[in-house]
């Protein structure tokens, strides 16, 4: 690149393709160093495995897959995956969830709605409800993404249980050195 040519400040729109200086800057990548100290990204090639190893158990006919576990600013993504029917949890919200139904159906005691394949669910902050999987829905799997904690209570809001992070990342290690995948398995998902 030629050094004594300023790289122009702003292309106009109504260039195409982007050029500065003849080059075609359109299919280049970034140029420059992206800040000291960011997270590697991660990218997970399948969500839904095919190594039953990698679903996490959290109860009977209940499991669990990290998609991501974030220990610095508290939040985790996974894939809840749920084989029976009835009421899973009761449990309150301190922070926002977001959820989006790959397979099967669900819905809250709480709610009229019912989240089908395809939806999406905004839980805010201070939300809490008890879900349960119908009768007739062999397998529910939702990807939520949770922030803060899931507080397990009683119908009167008494606590009985949480999950948070760390909780999660903790079911993550014991799960995959018990089943040969090894501790440090979870540690890919971890930011």
């Amino acid at each position: 690149m030629n050094t004594s040519t300023p790289l122009p400040t702003s292309i106009p729109a109504d260039t195409a393709p982007a050029r500065a200086g003849g080059l075609d800057m359109s299919r280049m990548p970034y140029q420059l160093p992206f800040p000291q100290g960011v997270a590697n990204e991660i990218v997970v090639d399948v969500v839904i495995p095919q190594d039953e190893r990698v679903w996490v158990p959290q109860m009977e006919n209940v499991w669990f897959r990290p998609l991501c576990l974030n220990t610095v600013q508290g939040y985790w993504v996974n894939l809840l995956r749920v084989r029976k029917s009835g009421v899973l949890s009761r449990h309150r919200h301190p922070a926002p969830v977001h959820g989006v139904v790959l397979r099967g159906s669900w819905h809250y005691l709480e709610h009229d709605w019912k989240a089908r394949e395809g939806s999406y669910v905004f839980e805010p902050p201070g939300e809490t409800h008890t879900l349960v999987v119908p009768e007739d829905v062999p397998e529910m799997i939702t990807l939520f993404h949770i922030t803060g904690a899931m507080i397990y209570v009683d119908p009167f809001g008494r606590q009985t249980g949480y999950e948070d992070v760390f909780t999660k990342l903790e079911m993550c290690r014991a799960h995959y050195a018990a089943c040969g995948l090894g501790a440090a398995y979870v540690d890919q998902f971890v930011r």
